[in-house]
């Protein structure tokens, strides 16, 4: 059987991302869900992580996976263990899925070396295939489709691997993708617009958190510095297109990129955001599982 891996959404055609859409929303609608009681699937969660891991393992049990889960302070890394090795380690149980989230682009060290199949929860500053996917589930939910909705990712654009993935497969739904933020946190290549310009004409403003510990000890402006700048206030959010959508990936720095008390302001999408997560991430582990089943 084919191993159906998932490391980026750049390896998908686009109607393999619509088909992880329709099986998502699908079992979001109550269908009823594979059975895949006695595998097994090991979390392997090298960075600290709350919604992505824990809706993966949701996600698991739901479709009938027993689950491990591995703690990286509890593990042989302790002992300079590679993180090679780790993964190979679990690998040689002989489990039925790895869900893995590492620093770096990890994938390329295990290429044609692990015969289980792997979904990434996330790889460093580079992609983020399964938060991507519930974005996109979330905006087709509010929009009816992708082609023409205009969308601003706001913030520290340049070590975040949810706006890299987000920039390139939702241009390629058709969406109009620009950034937005401090020129410290942006990067080279990609459509820039003013902050105020995007509130006024975009569909959705997507914030991002300001990612410090990627920031190597050289931070730019201060939190409070940020907020006033660039933060989503009470103000700003009245600016806002008629219609238009708040969404963030979380965690949500409150105060910082967006004032606490519109986390659940009726134009917020975060939570809905979150609740989309466990659908999408059952519908990719489908995909894995199946494999050339799966079509």
């Amino acid at each position: 059987m084919t191993l159906k891996n998932l490391f980026s959404l750049k390896e998908l055609e686009i109607h393999e991302i619509v088909r992880i859409l329709d099986d998502a929303q699908a079992f979001r609608d109550g269908a009823a869900v594979p059975n895949f009681t006695g595998r097994i699937a090991c979390n392997l969660f090298f960075e600290p992580s709350t919604r992505t891991q824990y809706s993966f393992q949701v996600a698991e049990e739901r479709l009938g996976l027993r689950v491990v889960s591995f703690d990286p302070g509890l593990s042989s890394l302790t002992k300079n263990e590679t993180f090679y090795d780790t993964v190979r380690t679990f690998d040689s149980f002989n489990p039925d899925l790895l869900v893995i989230r590492a620093h770096t682009r990890y994938y390329d060290e295990l290429s044609g070396l692990v015969r289980t199949p792997i979904v990434s929860g996330g790889d460093g500053t580079g992609d983020h295939p399964t938060q991507s996917l519930l974005d996109l589930l979330t905006i087709r939910q509010e929009f009816g489709g992708f082609e023409g909705v205009r969308i601003a990712i706001c913030g520290d654009i340049r070590h975040s691997r949810v706006a890299h993935t987000n920039y390139g497969v939702m241009q390629r739904m058709g969406m109009d993708v620009c950034v937005s933020g401090p020129e410290e946190y942006m990067e080279p290549g990609l459509r820039f617009m003013e902050f105020e310009k995007a509130l006024r004409e975009c569909d959705i403003i997507m914030l991002l958190r300001i990612q410090h510990e990627r920031h190597g000890g050289h931070e730019g402006m201060t939190d409070e510095q940020y907020h006033e700048r660039y933060g989503l206030t009470k103000e700003r959010v009245e600016r806002m297109k008629p219609g238009a959508i708040i969404m963030h990936p979380a965690p949500v720095n409150r105060g910082v990129e967006i004032a606490g008390d519109l986390v659940e302001h009726p134009r917020s999408r975060i939570f809905k955001q979150m609740e989309n997560g466990v659908y999408v991430r059952m519908a990719a582990i489908r995909r894995s599982l199946e494999g050339e089943l799966w079509h």
